[in-house]
Formats: C-alpha cells, structure tokens, sequence
C-alpha cells in the first residue's frame, strides 16, 4: 500500500518525514501546501502541490492510494467531499494533528482498511488511534471487514447497513455457506450463526459462486478468478482493456470476480499494465521468472518469450501461480496484438478466524 501524506505547515512537514522513516510497513509519499517546503531543510523530500487540494486528491484516489492528512479534520472534509463515489471503492483517508498525537480515519475504515492503517500508524509513532465506527468500538463482528479478509465481491452493498444493524442490537445473524468452503478454527464471533447451504429460508448473509439471487440481506460472491497477463512493451490501458473485456465476456465473467492481475516481475513496471490494474481496481501482482517455471502443467508454449524473457509462456503460469494449490484455468492462453491473457480458478474457502 502506499500512503499519500500532505501536510501544510513546518510542524507537518516535520512529522511527515517522521513517519516515512518510521512506518516501513507501507510506502510513503511526501506532499506538502506550503509554498515555502521546496527550500525548507525538513520537507526534504516532499513535493509540493501546486494544484487545488481537491485536485490532489482526485490524482490520488485514482492511483488507489490512502491519503493521510496532517492537519485539521475540516481541510481533508472539504477536500475530499466533491470526489466521494462509494464506499467500497473511495481511498482510505485518514487525519493525524501536527503534534502526532492522534489518528483518525474519517472515510472507509473497514473494507478501504483505513481503521487497521489508523492502528499501524499509531502503533508505530506512539500516537492514540481515535476510532468511530460502531463494530469497533463494539467489538462486534463487521461483515464488510470479513468480504474484505476473505475476498468476496459485495453483491448489494446496502445489505452492510442491515447486517450491522442487528449485531449492534445483540441480534443473531445466520450466514449459509457450503460445508466444503468454510474454516472455522475455535468458535464463531458472537452474535454469528451457521446455517445449511443452500439456505431454505430468509437467511441475513449468503456466500456462494452461483449466480442465484438467494433471499438474503447480503449477498457475497468469492473473487475466485485470475488473470494472467503478458503484453509487449508500450501496450496501453485502453488496448488491455478492450482485450480482456471481450474475452471475460465471453466467459461470463465480471471484472467483480477477479481478485488478481498476474505477470512477469520484467512487467512490474509496464505502464499500461499498471494502469489497467489501477482503472479495473485489482491487485496487481508479478513473479520472477524462476517461480513461473517452477509452476507445473502443460503450456501453451513460444520460443520467442522464452528467448526474451527465460520461459515459454507467462499469462498461463502467472495465472496458476497467483491461485495457489488447486488452481486450475478457466480459459488458456489468449493472444491479440502482443497481449496475452489466461483465466485461472482459485480454491476457495472463508475463514471466521480473527473475525
């Protein structure tokens, strides 16, 4: 992950560098308001924005960046507010005073993982994690927090507020989910129950890859495909998708279901194909050419990539080494233009440990 970090006075430029040398869990970007941090000894580092503010975040929020305000909470709030979309896609953003005394996370705490970055961060630099949701401060189980941790696809995300609801009133929940997919190490959360997939009744959280609508509040989907994807160098955004929406339409497959983009680590930074990651909002991945060799199977093989890049064919085993043990592909290698494209299917499970 990385952590946009502006602030606007000497004081947060200060802090700000604190924090990039502290907090090594994550990457940090240095921005600063302050007209004066190009020749200031302690903004060393930082970028100045000379843009609006809201610009600035508008830049950031499509590179799925979080953004940590150091300042008062009201310039991230006026910022921010003419680009929120959605709570499961807007960036975290979080506010932390120039003293360092306090971090709060003001916009998708749970499924933008802005309240564990808030922990993190506090942890790190002695500070108090000031924390405001509910469920947390509850210690309650939250259903958006378990779809993030188990890569499931939010169906109908107005169904969060339901769930929630009732686990804040100490009522029971049932969640259905096939025997075959769930791991549950010691008890279940409180307020959690399991009932028999599929669900003969009204059942509050539903998990399954069919495509049925079943009676439920909410409806989780497991992100249970990858792709792989190879691409010669200077291929676009707007090629790659063209490319992979036609096929995945083919398929039946949104782009909701993909929990992975893989590919060589030569490809790390091929623009288009980081762009395309960052416009589809999926995690892009890459492995060397040593770990896609060592992925067993029967390929779809050319001399010429295995004579530029060491092996015969990328998108087939980035996509199977991306899956893990029971992987098995969806779709073989595709090629159009110098792109490439395999669909593979993970295993799947979810898991109510730490929950």
């Amino acid at each position: 992950m990385t952590v946009s970090v502006i602030s606007f006075t000497e004081n947060g430029e200060r802090l700000s560098c604190r924090l990039a040398e502290q907090c090594v869990d994550f990457s940090v970007e240095r921005y600063s308001k302050r007209k004066r941090c190009e020749k200031s000894e302690d903004a060393a580092g930082s970028v100045y924005v000379k843009e609006s503010l809201t610009d600035w975040v508008r830049e950031q929020f499509e590179k799925k960046n979080a953004l940590l305000f150091i300042g008062a909470c009201g310039i991230a709030v006026r910022a921010i507010a003419p680009i929120l979309k959605d709570k499961c896609t807007d960036s975290p953003v979080l506010v932390m005073d120039e003293g360092g005394k306090y971090v709060i996370p003001i916009l998708s705490g749970h499924i933008g993982g802005a309240n564990g970055l808030a922990n993190e961060i506090a942890e790190q630099m002695k500070a108090v994690p000031v924390i405001t949701t509910a469920t947390d401060l509850n210690r309650r189980f939250a259903v958006d927090v378990f779809a993030k941790k188990n890569g499931l696809w939010i169906r109908n995300r107005e169904g969060i507020v339901q769930v929630s609801a009732k686990i804040l009133q100490g009522e029971e929940i049932t969640i259905s989910v096939g025997e075959e997919h769930c791991k549950v190490t010691g008890t279940l959360p409180e307020f959690v129950r399991l009932v028999p997939f599929p669900p003969s009744v009204e059942t509050d959280v539903v998990i399954t890859e069919k495509e049925e609508m079943y009676a439920a509040k909410l409806l989780l989907t497991p992100k249970e495909y990858v792709l792989g994807i190879g691409c010669r160098k200077g291929t676009t955004k707007e090629q790659l998708l063209a490319f992979v929406t036609e096929q995945l339409e083919q398929l039946g497959i949104s782009f909701s279901q993909i929990c992975e983009i893989a590919s060589i680590d030569l490809k790390k930074e091929e623009e288009g194909l980081k762009q395309f990651a960052l416009h589809a909002g999926i995690p892009f991945v890459t492995y060397s050419t040593e770990e896609l060799a060592a992925v067993e199977g029967m390929f779809c093989e050319s001399e010429f990539v295995r004579r530029t890049v060491g092996i015969g064919n990328v998108c087939e085993r980035a996509a199977l080494r991306a899956c893990g043990a029971g992987g098995q592909l969806a779709l073989e290698k595709r090629a159009q233009d110098g792109m490439t494209l395999a669909v593979a299917r993970r295993t799947w499970e979810v898991t109510f440990d730490g929950c």
